[in-house]
C-alpha cells in the first residue's frame, strides 16, 4: 500500500480542501442531471419543494415514466453531498411506480433549485469531540 496524496475526486465526488476542513461536492454531476433533463438554463428557485399542496388524484399519468425514474435515481445519488434536497427526493421516490404530470412538475422544482445551487456541497470539519465507551466485562454478574 502506498500514499497517493490528498483525495481530489472519488466516484464523481470532488473534495476541495479549505482552512476548516473539506468540502465534498458533485457540481459536474448536478450539471449533467440538468443537461439530461434539458433544464440547464431554467429559472432558479429558492427551495426544492413547492409551497402548494399537490393533489395527484386529479392528474394524468406522466407520458415518460422512465425519464422520471432516471431523474429520481440521479437525485438519490446527488443526496450524498446535498442533504438539502433529501426531503424533496424522498417525496419524489414515493411516486416512482406511477408518476403523474404533477409529480413531474415537482421534479422540475427540484431541478430549478439545483440549477441555482450546483456549487453547494457537504462540509466536513474537524472537531475536538472525544469518543468514550463503557463496557460491562463481568457480564452483569452472571455466572
Amino acid at each position: 500500500m502506498r500514499n497517493l496524496g490528498n483525495l481530489h475526486q472519488f466516484l464523481g465526488i470532488t473534495a476541495k480542501y479549505t482552512k476548516d476542513g473539506m468540502l465534498l461536492q458533485q457540481t459536474q454531476y448536478a450539471e449533467n442531471i440538468l443537461l439530461q433533463a434539458g433544464m440547464q438554463n431554467s429559472k432558479e428557485v429558492a427551495t426544492p419543494t413547492s409551497i402548494k399542496t399537490v393533489n395527484t388524484s386529479d392528474s394524468s399519468s406522466f407520458s415518460n415514466p422512465t425519464l422520471y425514474r432516471q431523474l429520481v435515481g440521479a437525485f438519490q445519488y446527488l443526496t450524498l453531498t446535498r442533504p438539502d434536497i433529501t426531503y424533496a427526493v424522498n417525496k419524489a421516490c414515493q411516486h416512482m411506480h406511477n408518476p403523474t404530470d404533477q409529480n413531474f412538475d415537482a421534479l422540475k422544482q427540484i431541478l430549478r433549485y439545483i440549477c441555482g445551487t450546483t456549487h453547494y456541497g457537504l462540509p466536513i470539519t474537524g472537531s475536538s469531540m472525544v469518543l468514550l465507551s463503557y463496557a460491562d466485562f463481568d457480564w452483569a454478574g452472571d455466572q
